[in-house]
């Protein structure tokens, strides 16, 4: 536990609010399957549906009702990122990525369906991202979806997540604090980032706001990659929902091989709390996102 002082049932409640209501617009917004290209719309479900904390869309309506967002406006974008998150899920599992054969206690889209169909689905919910945000629904204002879009793009792309796996599938024993810590902002943080700086785009907030947001994730999100690999050290799979372990038997380094479990733990907590000071007059405003960085720290799953 970090001691931190935080109203845990509030969070809790918050975020299983959000999940709801992203859940639900995922719902009426994909695809249902018909015709001939039913499997493909089944698949891109099923990925969706497996479940999941929904912490990305969490961040944009949290970040979205700091700046007065509509919740319709903001879900769209969560259901954006959602999509695109599990299309990078649907691949990273894939046999010529990290093999994996259980996604949040399921089997993985291309052991319950096929890989030609995994991929493809990951390919159709990456694309179905950029729709949701290019809707005339999720803004009245054109050149607010087209940052939007352009953010999710860098965000995604071969300067951020995409970048981020590259280093990944080539990371070694060779790589350092420095290197670990940038492959995690590329591939894991940049996602957060873009829910997070969603929020004042909608609004049409000030760069400083938007600055605020992005330092928030970019801590967050570390926060969020060495709890990640301290459960693959500490738990199991049942916990966990998917194979532990994996970066050990890969022989690639993380801040807990660097840091050791304690000296880990120690930095995600100083994460954490640079997290909420990045947030700045916000942190009062928006308690349930400056608890999140030490719920994240006391995670078992």
């Amino acid at each position: 536990m970090t001691g931190h002082s935080y109203d845990l049932a509030a969070l809790k409640a918050a975020i299983a609010e959000s999940a709801g209501l992203v859940d639900a617009a995922l719902d009426r917004m994909l695809p249902r399957p018909e015709g001939r290209q039913a499997r493909v719309q089944e698949a891109m479900r099923y990925a969706i549906q497996a479940g999941g904390k929904r912490l990305r869309p969490f961040l944009v309506l949290q970040s979205a009702r700091l700046f007065g967002v509509p919740d319709a406006r903001a879900l769209r974008v969560g259901a954006a990122i959602e999509s695109l998150h599990t299309y990078s899920l649907v691949h990273d599992d894939l046999p010529c990525m990290d093999d994996d054969d259980l996604r949040r206690g399921l089997p993985t889209t291309h052991k319950k369906f096929d890989e030609m169909t995994a991929v493809l689905a990951g390919d159709a919910l990456l694309t179905i991202a950029f729709e949701f945000l290019a809707g005339a629904e999720t803004h009245s204002n054109a050149e607010v979806r087209a940052a939007l879009v352009l953010r999710l793009a860098e965000a995604s792309g071969h300067i951020g997540m995409i970048g981020g796996q590259v280093i990944d599938m080539l990371a070694d024993k060779s790589f350092g604090i420095a290197e670990v810590i940038e492959l995690q902002r590329k591939k894991t943080g940049q996602l957060f980032e873009f829910s997070c700086e969603a929020g004042p785009i909608l609004g049409e907030a000030s760069a400083d706001d938007r600055k605020r947001l992005k330092g928030f994730a970019e801590e967050m999100g570390v926060v969020f990659q060495i709890t990640d690999d301290l459960l693959d050290v500490t738990s199991t799979a049942e916990k966990t929902g998917k194979a532990v372990g994996k970066d050990a038997d890969a022989g690639k380094q993380t801040l807990v091989t660097l840091l050791g479990i304690e000296g880990a733990r120690a930095e995600a907590e100083r994460r954490a709390k640079a997290a909420v000071a990045a947030l700045g007059p916000h942190a009062a405003r928006a308690p349930n996102l400056a608890a999140l960085p030490f719920f994240l720290l006391d995670r078992d799953s």
